[in-house]
C-alpha cells in the first residue's frame, strides 16, 4: 500500500466501514491502549463487494441551493443491504432538507459488485429533491 486517504466523512471509508465485520470501537480503544498488535489477530472482514454512490446538491462543486426538502430515505433503506450516509443535511422545522454540496451517500453491499451496484442506485432512485445529481458511471470500468 503506497497510500492510504479516507476520512471517517468520506465515501470511501463509507464503503470500508460496510465490510468492516469486527466492531470498529473496539479497534479504535485498542489503537489509543496501544494493545492493538493485540487485537489485529482477530479483526475480520466481511466478504462481497461495497459500493458508495455520493448524491449531490445541483449545481456542486459550485454554487447549490441549500434547504430543499429530501423525500424517500426510509425507502433506500428498506432496500435489503443498503445504508444511506447524511453529509449535507439538516432538520428543519421536523423535515429533513438538504445543507450542504455532498448530501448523501448511498451505499449498498452485495454478493458481487453487480448486485451491490444495482442496490445502491436502485436506492439512489427512490431518494427525491430538487436538483438531484450522482454519477451514473460508478463501477462500470469493473464490471467490462
Amino acid at each position: 500500500v503506497l497510500e492510504f486517504n479516507a476520512r471517517f466523512g468520506d465515501p470511501e471509508c463509507q464503503v470500508y466501514m460496510r465490510l468492516l465485520g469486527s466492531d470498529i470501537l473496539d479497534l479504535l480503544e485498542a489503537s489509543i491502549d496501544s494493545t492493538i498488535t493485540e487485537l489485529k489477530k482477530n479483526v475480520s472482514w466481511n466478504w462481497g463487494y461495497a459500493v458508495n454512490i455520493v448524491v449531490a446538491s445541483g449545481g456542486y462543486p459550485g454554487e447549490y441551493t441549500k434547504g430543499l426538502p429530501i423525500r424517500g430515505i426510509a425507502e433506500a433503506e428498506s432496500i435489503p443491504d443498503v445504508v444511506v450516509f447524511h453529509a449535507g443535511t439538516a432538520f428543519k422545522d421536523d423535515r429533513l432538507i438538504t445543507a450542504g454540496g455532498r448530501v448523501l451517500g448511498v451505499s449498498a453491499v452485495g454478493e458481487t459488485l453487480k448486485k451491490a451496484l444495482d442496490r445502491a442506485y436502485e436506492a439512489v432512485e427512490k431518494i427525491q429533491f430538487e436538483g438531484k445529481h450522482y454519477r451514473r458511471d460508478i463501477g462500470a470500468k469493473a464490471l467490462l
